[in-house]
């Protein structure tokens, strides 16, 4: 049997119009016959195998690309994408009885804001045309302005002293305190109407690499192509922003602080880096995602008005927990309303119940406590795992947030390891594009006293390339 008929009978790919073909190649790769990188058989070879017109082979392509399922790179062909649309990722693996489990990325639930429900809940005023509740917006302002206080920015540096310019401080301060402001569905809801908004399949995004994973997917959801950023502890790399800018990428996404996993916070200086290399593409959206704001001290760095297109995203998630899914974006008054217009035509906008429910726990002063112990902890945490890692030997990452990144010659390797001396991290295949290897360990609820015995445990499985007492069933699939 030729190698061309094998590939057949392997795939079984089939239909007679362009929607059954799409998901005949849907359906191997969800039953695993098709696999991420994979290159399809050319549209003709495929319509003449299938006996239609190559036409309908093509569209079922477009279809597919559009899906996020495939992408076409010229005369290289069309392959499935890295991380396709369709396909189920699984980020959490079977763990044994004991196992400590530091893989969420997840606030550590005592330390979040005890919220009281509303006693009354008054919806004689709710007004489809009002997108923000005015209790809402007045706390958001006060938040935004405290948030960007140039003066905070020079007391409370990461980096050192900040070496942006007062006037630029100022500038961007003003910009986004004074901008429209949309409430979304948390920052990732809020990058995903961005995106519906600026772009379309097969546009090319800039993104930071190792990166969010739940970005990775929506992106490739989206049919969209990531061109990755190499990030380092001050941010994404400036030489990798202008390659992702000559290849004509329509957005950028940054992480300001506590980036998610590598830990990495803007700096003033790297900040002024990213926007000089904007400076010569207007037309590009800025997206500058500030989870963190809650859980880090001093201003944020960010790429608003770099580009004519920018938004600011603050989230409520990571100080008052993962179920309080609201978030506000700020931006030109264009891409601010093209989402406000977005919202209005599916969800008509974020509950208000949920919005009051935010501005009540930001105008509350025992919340600001509850956060700085909070903040706190996580600092005192990553500081002493990191440094219990470094007096053995072992780099890591992690300036901010809740997270630590370890690089690792062999991240299945490591995380089966770990996994073999009671310890559950999440391997690097998980946010990565092509950095190199590494895994990610959630520091949020780490004991007293429980750094030591991990980066002991982190040591010897890197000692062991992982090895350890593991089984095969026990190995960590990445």
């Amino acid at each position: 049997m030729s190698e061309q008929s094998l590939w057949w009978e392997r795939y079984k790919l089939a239909g007679a119009g362009a929607s059954e073909i799409a998901s005949s190649v849907e359906a191997a790769l969800t039953a695993g016959l098709l696999s991420p990188g994979e290159s399809l058989p050319p549209v003709r070879d495929l319509a003449e195998r299938l006996g239609v017109n190559p036409n309908t082979v093509a569209s079922a392509y477009r279809a597919l690309r559009d899906r996020g399922t495939v992408e076409t790179r010229g005369r290289a062909g069309t392959r499935v994408r890295d991380r396709p649309g369709r396909s189920e990722r699984n980020r959490s693996y079977a763990m044994p009885e004991g196992v400590r489990d530091l893989t969420s990325g997840e606030p550590d639930p005592a330390l979040l804001p005890q919220l009281a429900p509303p006693t009354h809940i008054d919806v004689s005023h709710y007004r489809y045309g009002a997108s923000t509740e005015s209790a809402l917006e007045e706390q958001l302002r006060r938040r935004l302005a405290r948030n960007f206080d140039v003066r905070a920015a020079k007391a409370h540096s990461f980096h050192g002293a900040t070496d942006r310019t007062d006037a630029t401080s100022a500038t961007v301060a003003e910009l986004v305190t004074q901008a429209k402001l949309v409430p979304v569905f948390g920052a990732l809801d809020g990058v995903d109407r961005l995106l519906a908004t600026h772009t379309r399949p097969g546009d090319k995004v800039a993104i930071e690499d190792p990166a969010w994973g739940n970005l990775l997917d929506l992106v490739a959801a989206r049919g969209i192509t990531a061109q990755p950023m190499r990030i380092d502890d001050e941010g994404p790399d400036p030489v990798d922003l202008r390659a992702a800018l000559a290849a004509g990428v329509r957005a950028v996404i940054v992480t300001t602080r506590a980036q998610n996993p590598y830990g990495a916070v803007v700096s003033p200086r790297r900040a002024a880096m990213l926007r000089a290399e904007l400076a010569a593409y207007p037309d590009v959206l800025t997206i500058d995602d500030d989870h963190g704001a809650d859980l880090t001290p001093g201003a944020p760095q960010v790429l608003c008005g770099a580009t004519h297109q920018w938004a600011y995203l603050y989230s409520a998630s990571k100080a008052y927990g993962p179920d309080l899914r609201i978030a506000v974006l700020v931006g030109d008054e264009d891409s601010a309303d093209r989402v406000a217009g977005q919202l209005r035509h599916t969800s008509r906008r974020v509950s208000g119940v949920m919005q009051n429910l935010w501005a009540a726990a930001l105008a509350d002063a025992k919340h600001d406590a509850v956060l700085a112990k909070a903040a706190q902890t996580y600092a005192a945490n990553r500081e002493a795992l990191i440094g219990e890692l470094a007096r053995r030997g072992v780099t890591a990452h992690g300036e901010t947030g809740l997270n630590v990144w370890i690089p690792v010659p062999d991240e299945t390797a490591a995380a089966t390891g770990l996994l073999a001396r009671g310890w559950a991290v999440a391997p690097g295949s998980w946010f990565r594009v092509r950095s190199g290897p590494g895994i990610r360990v959630t520091i949020a609820g780490l004991r007293p006293g429980e750094a030591p015995e991990l980066a002991e445990a982190v040591a010897g499985a890197l000692r062991r390339g992982g090895a350890g007492r593991s089984s095969a069933s026990d190995t960590v699939q990445v």
